[in-house]
């Protein structure tokens, strides 16, 4: 299964929160969708408070990837 297109256009975390929740739609059965829905929304709670510009880039990227992975599980 292949990732979105247009990964490379997320640059905020909006952006980042709505793509990777577009890649959960993609996912074969429901009980994997809600269960990285979840993770998707714990992970933005988490890092709510960050304010680091340079720090917010790794996350965005480090998502992304997780995600390219996850679709190609």
């Amino acid at each position: 299964m292949a990732p979105l297109p247009n990964a490379e256009l997320v640059q905020n975390s909006l952006q980042l929160y709505r793509y990777l929740l577009r890649c959960c739609k993609q996912l074969p059965e429901e009980n994997i969708r809600q269960h990285y829905r979840h993770a998707v929304r714990q992970s933005f709670k988490v890092h709510a408070d960050e304010d680091d510009p340079e720090r917010i880039r790794q996350i965005i990227k480090r998502a992304i990837e997780d995600a390219d992975w996850v679709m190609n599980k």
